[in-house]
């Protein structure tokens, strides 16, 4: 496990193109870790909002920055074809020349996303969901690091599929895995190289907050256990949102508590949500970025 704490932002796609690109350049100049977008069909707080599409904003994001680590958090298998999204990671990795973080989530069911009742698409039930989810990471371990893959499952099937080029980072991008289930944690154990989590429900205060995160990292501990995996190899990523996103940033002092107080259960990265709901706290958020985050990684 990296012994320094590492920062990543979160912006949501709902900027002009020329918008979004600036922001994501000072982020890089500001010297964050990493930098997300989100993967959903539209803001589902505000579905008639503008949103652009995640891969696609990607690839554009990925050509015109140069050093900082990129991803969505997470991709949302319902909306994507593993082998197809293997392909697509291959390719954004070339873009960005070796900078995707290829993150991986189950999507959330059809009670909190119109993506179903909009595209059409099934609303899993959640067995099926964790068992889908399974095998197209399995399938996407396979077709970025093997040179033809076959695949055989309860849900997808592929024959003779080839991703060429590979990816440019050896043996493929880094995985990872958002949630908080039993079924995710071991796949994580299997085949990720971070796991990335909330803590809870929307405004959830911090200590219950800090209570499921340590839980579910111990559950972690246990797979890695099992499958032979060395626990520390694992980054492991908080989002920092609800109550928390609205007070990071009030001060150094705030910024600060919150990340000692995740650092004392093991997490060893935070990503925030850039603030844009609360633009007035932009000038502090930069400070930060440039000031105190420094401090803290020495």
């Amino acid at each position: 496990m990296q012994s320094s704490m590492s920062y990543g932002v979160i912006t949501l796609q709902s900027l002009p193109w020329k918008d979004e690109l600036s922001r994501w350049k000072r982020l890089e100049e500001l010297g964050f870790d990493n930098v997300w977008l989100a993967d959903h069909f539209v803001n589902y707080m505000a579905p008639n909002a503008p949103w652009f599409e995640s891969w696609s904003l990607l690839s554009a994001l990925a050509a015109n920055t140069s050093t900082i680590r990129i991803g969505t958090l997470v991709t949302s298998i319902p909306l994507r074809n593993p082998a197809v999204l293997a392909r697509q990671a291959m390719t954004v990795d070339h873009i960005s020349g070796g900078r995707l973080e290829l993150g991986l989530g189950a999507g959330a069911p059809g009670r909190e996303d119109p993506v179903y009742r909009m595209t059409g698409i099934d609303d899993w039930p959640t067995e099926e969901r964790q068992a889908r989810f399974r095998e197209q990471v399995e399938i996407i371990d396979a077709c970025l690091c093997e040179n033809v893959t076959d695949y055989h499952g309860e849900y997808y099937s592929l024959e003779g599929t080839t991703i060429v080029p590979s990816p440019v980072q050896k043996p493929r991008p880094p995985i990872t895995i958002g949630g908080g289930s039993r079924p995710l944690l071991r796949l994580v154990a299997e085949y990720g190289e971070r796991w990335n989590y909330i803590g809870g429900p929307f405004g959830a205060p911090p200590d219950v907050i800090v209570a499921n995160t340590s839980s579910k990292s111990h559950q972690l501990d246990d797979y890695c256990d099992q499958v032979g995996r060395n626990p520390n190899e694992i980054i492991r990523s908080l989002l920092v949102w609800g109550s928390e996103a609205n007070t990071v940033f009030e001060s150094p002092e705030s910024f600060v508590e919150v990340t000692e107080r995740y650092r004392e259960i093991g997490v060893n990265e935070l990503v925030f949500y850039y603030p844009f709901f609360n633009p007035a706290q932009i000038p502090m958020f930069e400070k930060i970025a440039q000031e105190v985050i420094p401090d803290l990684r020495k």
